[in-house]
């Protein structure tokens, strides 16, 4: 099992930045990718962006040139820098991550963006 714990979310005014957290704990050998995934009121869940152990990176178009995932050097925490936030953007963010084709997911963070 794998366990995610995020942190970071609240409230920002639009224009403003905000980091997230998750940390992966319990049988983290074997995770070959990690995200973020948001859900706002009323909406289905989409991706944000996620990265692979090997680094490479996915983003959501309407994330792309705000928005930046990353690591740590232990590879199991990752971190996503939110920045120019839009009202658009309030939702529950929840971090995944991908072990031997198994989903495993936080209970997620809130982050309200207001106008």
């Amino acid at each position: 099992q794998v366990q995610l714990v995020e942190s970071g979310g609240g409230l920002v005014q639009a224009g403003g930045s905000l980091r997230l957290s998750c940390a992966a704990s319990g049988s983290i050998l074997g995770i070959n990718a990690m995200g973020w995934y948001r859900q706002a009121p009323g909406k289905q869940r989409e991706l944000v962006a996620s990265i692979t152990i090997g680094g490479m990176t996915n983003y959501a178009d309407s994330v792309k040139g705000r928005f930046t995932i990353s690591r740590d050097n232990g590879k199991y925490t990752v971190f996503l820098q939110m920045n120019s936030l839009r009202p658009e953007g309030t939702a529950v963010y929840s971090c995944t991550a991908v072990r031997v084709g198994m989903d495993y997911w936080g209970k997620g963070t809130l982050v309200i963006v207001s106008s």
